[in-house]
């Protein structure tokens, strides 16, 4: 019964959310069990963190994705979720589950591809021992993705507001003042990966192309492949939907649907022409409902 309804609760979070549980999740058993069992700290986090060196890559070639699930310390854990939170729900007012993924997946991806680069590249870090862990590239895949994508929306930080290209510049401005001084030159170099692919991605996308629609297909071929080939359920979005010029509607519900996914094809199309500080209140709060429905 309690499992059932630990099921049915992770099935309600979105997809930020559900990243959050499971980073935590994986942060309590990498914590625990090594203690426990009298194993040494590193005992888990070995065979998923990402190494600096291409030949052990290639050896784990799963850590350029697993690293993002494992942090160093509760405060390297607690920031990341709390900025994966914020940043998610702004996302997810504008687009669905499925392209947030995208966007975080392929952050955390060239982050570490960055990070790898980086420290067999540069001179300055031949001679360092480093492996990368944390969820940062694919925050900060998002947040200049947002940053990128509605640049002069102003969102109130603490006592005042601000324009959120503002944060995304001093984010990155940061991580290049720091990356010589930090002691993490890695984890740095990671940001920078996620942080450009964030903003290649709106950049792209406002221009009418999906960079992500390839890695999409994959991860859909993956999960099918582990399901037995079966065809995984669209998930329900906010985005546009091409429908046919001659199809009605047979029942009043579906009139309401396609009503509703109009209203939100034209709000959309104004974002995309004069920016989402175009957009009314009503406009914002409408968009913003429609982001929860998903």
């Amino acid at each position: 019964m309690a499992q059932g309804n630990l099921k049915y609760q992770f099935s309600r979070l979105n997809i930020a959310e559900k990243l959050i549980a499971i980073n935590v999740l994986v942060f309590i058993v990498n914590s625990l069990f090594p203690f426990l069992l009298g194993l040494s700290k590193n005992s888990i986090v070995q065979w998923f963190e990402l190494p600096k060196d291409f030949f052990d890559f290639l050896v784990q070639p799963w850590s350029i994705v697993t690293y993002s699930f494992f942090h160093g310390g509760f405060g390297h854990l607690f920031w990341n979720m709390l900025l994966l939170y914020f940043v998610g729900r702004i996302f997810l007012n504008l687009f669905d589950g499925r392209r947030f993924l995208n966007v975080y997946l392929l952050g955390v991806i060239l982050g570490g591809l960055f990070f790898i680069l980086g420290y067999n590249i540069f001179p300055a870090f031949f001679n360092l021992t480093a492996y990368l862990i944390g969820a940062s590239a694919g925050v900060n895949a998002v947040l200049i993705f947002i940053c990128t994508y509605i640049p002069n929306q102003e969102v109130r930080l603490i006592f005042f507001n601000i324009k959120l290209w503002y944060i995304g510049a001093f984010v990155v401005l940061m991580d290049l003042i720091q990356l010589p001084y930090s002691g993490n030159a890695g984890g740095h170099l990671a940001h920078l990966g996620g942080a450009l692919l964030g903003y290649w991605y709106a950049r792209k996308l406002l221009n009418g192309t999906d960079i992500g629609a390839g890695f999409s297909r994959f991860l859909d071929s993956t999960v099918n492949m582990f399901k037995g080939g079966d065809k995984k359920a669209p998930l329900k979005t906010v985005y546009k939907k091409k429908a046919s010029k001659n199809a009605s509607p047979s029942t009043g519900k579906e009139y309401d649907r396609q009503t509703h996914q109009k209203k939100i094809d034209a709000i959309l199309d104004k974002i995309s022409k004069s920016g989402y500080e175009s957009l009314s209140k009503a406009e914002k709060d409408f968009l913003f409902q429609a982001g929860k429905e998903k």
